[in-house]
């Protein structure tokens, strides 16, 4: 069983290597990209595209759904925000 921190090491990899290639950030390596740096704004500079093609990624790649785009805010603030949302609802997820 790993443990908590090794499980959100991976997911925060995971996460940063999704959102490099599928939001097509140019010039921005998934590395580059810091555990708690704001994404959208004055930090990494996403938008509200980028936003909901996050939604869809946690969707199709960890069969977790934000319906609330208030609570969306908070979850998607940092890379450790969402990667905390996945490890905290895991349980949650059907498998299909």
């Amino acid at each position: 069983m790993e443990s908590k921190e090794l499980e959100l090491q991976k997911i925060r990899k995971d996460l940063k290597e999704m959102i490099a290639r599928d939001l097509a950030l140019e010039d921005i390596k998934p590395e580059e990209i810091g555990d708690d740096e704001i994404l959208f704004g004055e930090g990494l500079g996403l938008d509200s595209l980028d936003a909901v093609e996050i939604v869809v990624l946690l969707q199709r790649n960890f069969g977790l759904e934000i319906k609330n785009m208030d609570q969306g805010k908070e979850i998607f603030y940092s890379i450790n925000t969402i990667a905390n949302f996945i490890y905290d609802n895991k349980d949650k997820v059907k498998e299909s």
